[in-house]
């Protein structure tokens, strides 16, 4: 039996992200889960800030921001850029972060996350608690750790953290399938776990 319960954001697990913007001197980092792909080609990305928050006038003025994925190791620094405003603190100093510039965008990158996604504003969608920053993904750029010699990125390698309902989980690197197992045929699923074996 489910229970019926009132609308609300209730999608999860969600990816918990360190956005920054501004630029190299004047920066700031905001946490955000509301955040995701939304068209392939030419690849394009979202996030949803509330208007008054600090980064969310940094935005709108630059047109720019980068998408810092968030490991376990920067969890307490992705949670505390969430609860501490950038007008009071200077994030990157008070978090020991390190400011990497961008290719495309003026907006520093955090150089301690594995993956970095510069992104340019292409639309704002105003809605009543969230301006929606609609963007297309400009460059990104991964940790060479993470990356194997075919270029195959080790997402579950990298540790990463996901947020639901006011608590963030480690997304554990235990593979339970990929895309298109389901229809894949006997003959190549046996060669495809032959390969994995060596």
């Amino acid at each position: 039996m489910k229970i019926s319960s009132k609308p609300g954001p209730l999608t999860a697990p969600l990816p918990a992200v360190m956005v920054t913007c501004g630029d190299m001197e004047d920066s700031n980092i905001i946490t955000v889960a509301w955040t995701g792909i939304i068209n392939s080609h030419p690849p394009m990305t979202y996030i949803s800030v509330r208007p008054e928050r600090k980064s969310h006038g940094m935005i709108l003025e630059s047109g720019e921001f980068v998408i810092n994925l968030t490991t376990a190791e920067l969890l307490r620094a992705m949670d505390f850029s969430g609860v501490r405003s950038g007008r009071d603190t200077d994030k990157f100093s008070q978090l020991s972060l390190t400011r990497e510039a961008a290719d495309t965008v003026s907006a520093p990158m955090i150089a301690e996350s594995p993956v970095n996604i510069e992104c340019k504003v292409t639309e704002v969608r105003r809605f009543p608690s969230h301006d929606m920053f609609i963007a297309e993904i400009t460059a990104v750029h991964v940790d060479d750790r993470y990356v194997d010699e075919k270029g195959a990125y080790d997402y579950g390698a990298m540790d990463l953290v996901a947020f639901s309902h006011g608590k963030y989980y480690r997304l554990r690197p235990q593979e339970s399938g990929f895309f298109g197992f389901s229809v894949m045929k006997p003959k190549t699923a046996k060669k495809r776990r032959a390969k994995k074996k060596k």
